[in-house]
């Protein structure tokens, strides 16, 4: 099969970033006709259909490796410039997509990130999405690394495991006052008749495709929730929930250790906490850039998150 040019790369770039092919022209300084005959090109070369043409675009599966090998060369063209120039200008900027969800972003993903993009001369564009759903970025082209709950590897991708993101459910003292009546503290859930009110009462979820408090309710008393469910789809807020009193959740330890010590949470079963896995996925090229985001990744989740037992 004949190679794409890297001008036809560049166009499909602009195309999926800007949307359409008027903006996408506009961005490449050419006519929308030159965009599309390109495309139409890319379209010849692969014996495929690449671009829908909606408002906005949207890529085919054929598409998307495409995409991805776009970005791929991207990547190489970056650690290429970087190497060989000692100075940037802002037009030299790379940018580093990443996928990562939102309560390791809220608690301790961007630290790892902390000073790198001036060291790197790089800016980066994260993707907020649920650790389980964050594999079909990396499919897509999207993003070039991701953190993920899947162990097994997107194909073109290596995977390492970083470690485990304990989850704890917990609730205010006036809620489990009001909703949680035969509540005796730690001492009494051994048999777990505690928690027997807890699917009744009201519930805080991140989203509706967040089960962890369902998996929890299910696995240890039996039942789902039957109670009022609110959905609050930032994670401090969804911590701000919860002190709140709006109902019980499932949070990170680093999100409620201080407030369970202080008291303003309590611990609803000290004994049952939800360990997450996370492993970082990554492309499986040579890349000095993305090696070093990399380690600064794996470094963090280290002095972070729980190791694999």
């Amino acid at each position: 099969m004949q190679r794409f040019t890297l001008e036809q790369l560049a166009t499909l770039l602009a195309l999926v970033s800007e949307g359409s092919f008027e903006t996408a022209a506009a961005r490449l300084n050419v006519t929308p006709s030159a965009v599309s005959q390109r495309v139409k090109a890319m379209e010849q070369t692969s014996g495929r259909v690449l671009v829908q043409r909606t408002t906005p675009i949207r890529l085919t599966d054929a598409g998307d490796v495409l995409l991805r090998y776009a970005r791929q060369v991207q990547l190489l063209e970056a650690d290429t410039v970087r190497e060989l120039q000692h100075s940037r200008t802002e037009g030299d900027t790379f940018r580093v997509s990443l996928a990562v969800n939102a309560d390791s972003l809220a608690t301790w993903f961007l630290d790892a990130l902390t000073g790198l993009g001036d060291r790197l001369g790089v800016a980066f564009d994260l993707h907020r999405e649920d650790q389980e759903l964050t594999t079909r970025l990396l499919r897509a082209g999207t993003v070039m690394a991701a953190v993920t709950s899947t162990r097994d590897a997107v194909q073109g991708c290596a995977t390492e495991p970083l470690g485990q993101m304990r989850y704890r459910a917990v609730a205010t003292p006036d809620f489990i006052a009001r909703w949680l009546p035969d509540w005796r503290g730690p001492s009494g859930l051994s048999t777990l008749s505690g928690l027997v009110d807890l699917p009744r009462a009201p519930v805080v979820t991140f989203e509706r495709n967040d089960d962890v408090q369902e998996a929890f309710l299910r696995e240890h008393t039996g039942t789902g929730s039957s109670g009022p469910i609110h959905y609050i789809p930032t994670s401090n807020d969804f911590v701000r929930a919860i002190l709140r009193g709006f109902g019980w959740g499932m949070l990170p330890e680093q999100q409620c250790a201080e407030e369970i010590v202080d008291g303003r949470l309590v611990d609803l079963a000290p004994h049952l906490a939800v360990d997450v896995p996370l492993f970082w996925q990554r492309w499986n090229l040579s890349s000095p850039l993305l090696d070093a985001v990399s380690a600064a990744v794996r470094a963090e989740a280290q002095a972070s998150l729980r190791p694999f037992r």
